[in-house]
């Protein structure tokens, strides 16, 4: 079956927040360690402050995986900071769903909303020892762009997290 791509709603928060709370549990590929809930999913990744756009991938009524992208935020302080114009994009796609195309049409969907709203760049950042993530983001044309060295995790483990760039 082929999954439908859409906008992501209000209603959509509960399945996306056990989505990504499954990715979480696991482990690896998500720099994010604390669960979400319905109410921090929509401050987050649907409707944040600075949203271009996020669209889910629903499969027999499943969401089965999402991508969300903001503009850079101009107020950032941390390692990162991304220059005017640029945005920055989030993929999750569930366990078992990971390789059929999913990250692909979300970001066929997110590319054509990046453009619409005159993005420069697009940046993903990635835990460097997420290699689907890596691998994802450089199918899909981005290029490494920077590092940032040793962030800590919450139990201590220090990682690099990969800066990849695909400009528009």
């Amino acid at each position: 079956m082929t999954p439908n791509f859409r906008p992501a709603t209000e209603a959509d928060a509960p399945a996306m927040a056990d989505l990504l709370n499954r990715i979480i549990e696991t482990g690896g590929t998500t720099a994010h360690q604390s669960r979400f809930d319905a109410s921090r999913m929509l401050g987050h990744y649907i409707a944040p402050p600075l949203a271009i756009s996020c669209f889910v991938a629903v499969l027999e009524g499943e969401v089965i995986g999402f991508q969300a992208l903001e503009l850079a935020d101009p107020d950032w302080q941390g390692d990162g900071k991304l220059p005017d114009g640029w945005a920055v994009i989030a993929t999750f796609v569930g366990e078992g769903h990971r390789g059929l195309g999913i990250g692909r049409g979300l970001f066929a969907l997110t590319l054509a909303a990046a453009r619409a709203a005159e993005v420069v760049a697009i940046d993903a950042t990635i835990r460097a020892d997420n290699a689907l993530g890596l691998g994802y983001y450089a199918q899909m044309g981005f290029a490494d762009h920077a590092v940032i060295s040793d962030v800590p995790l919450r139990d201590g483990t220090r990682i690099d997290r990969v800066q990849k760039v695909i400009w528009l």
